[in-house]
């Protein structure tokens, strides 16, 4: 299953041309390993096993290609931004690829390259964090920043992601700090003024949740939303027994339901089975569902990826379970669209 990678990680399995030349290897062997597939040039001089970067999620690749530039800046280290710090401060990317790493600059204006997009801008004293010796955006500009630029879906993830750091523990969002988190952003996108991409900006800080703990909640949020059929809650506590406590993603009052998108991570990633044999995973899991169908009446819905993914799958599965959709017409096309 494809991985995230630490920083710590990188700089082990990261390896410089100078470095490959040092073990012993030659140029054409270099050139011969990349053109075979066995190494992977992260980019110029940098190179990572192609096992390594075949097995890691989008985040970490992009991951890698932040760090090789971080490592090649001459001077002090650039400031990451947009959807590279995003990946620094360790939110999702969700079904975004970027091709080139983003970093501000506030000195003259300096030349973007094929793989570095350098934006010209200004920054407060606090939009600058730093963690392992590299900088960054703050959490609460990258939000600002990717909000404006990034497609819908992968800004709101990055929204609700932010938004659940900052506001949620244990499946609850704190009142105060929401308001706290929607007018600090409020604040940064109304100094913006009227630039490009506020109207789907201002969309995103009022829509976010950060009771959303995977991107798939966030996407299936969003679609819900689009078809007219926004979830009544989300993280519903329902009673279990001997005192345990389930938390479905989604509740649907009008139609007598609670929904869950079913993440693959819950039984092929072996940290989330907590020690547990798929098996075992997909015995509790039925235990769960029968025990909350039993005592609510209710019946639970699951979905993946492949339906969170537009509203139109979405329609279509719903339409198979029986519930009814409403028509195109009387679907919700905010400014955004």
């Amino acid at each position: 299953m494809a991985r995230q990678i630490t920083i710590a990680e990188i700089d082990v399995l990261m390896r410089s041309r100078a470095e490959l030349l040092a073990s012993g290897r030659t140029e054409r062997q270099i050139r011969e390993a990349v053109a075979s597939g066995q190494l992977h040039r992260v980019r110029r001089e940098w190179f990572v096993t192609a096992k390594t970067s075949n097995d890691l999620l989008t985040e970490g690749k992009h991951l890698l290609h932040v760090v090789a530039v971080a490592k090649d800046a001459r001077g002090s280290c650039p400031v990451f931004a947009h959807a590279s710090a995003a990946v620094l401060l360790g939110f999702p990317l969700y079904r975004h690829h970027p091709e080139r790493v983003h970093v501000f600059t506030t000195g003259p204006r300096a030349s973007s390259g094929p793989d570095v997009f350098r934006h010209e801008t200004t920054m407060r004293d606090d939009d600058i964090v730093e963690f392992d010796g590299l900088r960054m955006t703050s959490a609460i500009r990258t939000v600002a920043d990717v909000s404006r630029t990034l497609p819908l879906a992968t800004a709101l993830a990055i929204a609700d992601a932010s938004l659940g750091r900052a506001a949620v523990e244990r499946h609850t969002q704190n009142v105060e700090r929401v308001q706290a988190w929607r007018a600090e952003l409020g604040e940064r996108l109304a100094a913006a003024g009227h630039g490009r991409g506020l109207v789907q900006a201002r969309w995103i800080v009022n829509f976010a949740d950060g009771r959303a703990q995977l991107p798939g909640e966030t996407s299936s949020r969003l679609q819900f939303h689009r078809l007219g059929l926004p979830p009544t809650d989300l993280q519903v506590h329902v009673p279990g027994p001997d005192g345990r406590s389930y938390w479905l993603d989604f509740g649907f009052d009008d139609l007598d339901s609670f929904g869950e998108f079913d993440g693959m991570g819950k039984y092929t990633d072996a940290a989330m089975r907590s020690g547990r044999t798929l098996q075992e995973v997909l015995i509790d899991e039925k235990r769960r569902e029968d025990w909350i169908r039993a005592t609510t009446g209710r019946r639970v819905i699951r979905w993946g990826d492949a339906e969170a993914y537009s509203a139109d799958a979405l329609a279509r599965f719903l339409s198979a379970a029986h519930i009814d959709v409403p028509s195109q017409s009387a679907r919700r096309h905010p400014p955004y669209s």
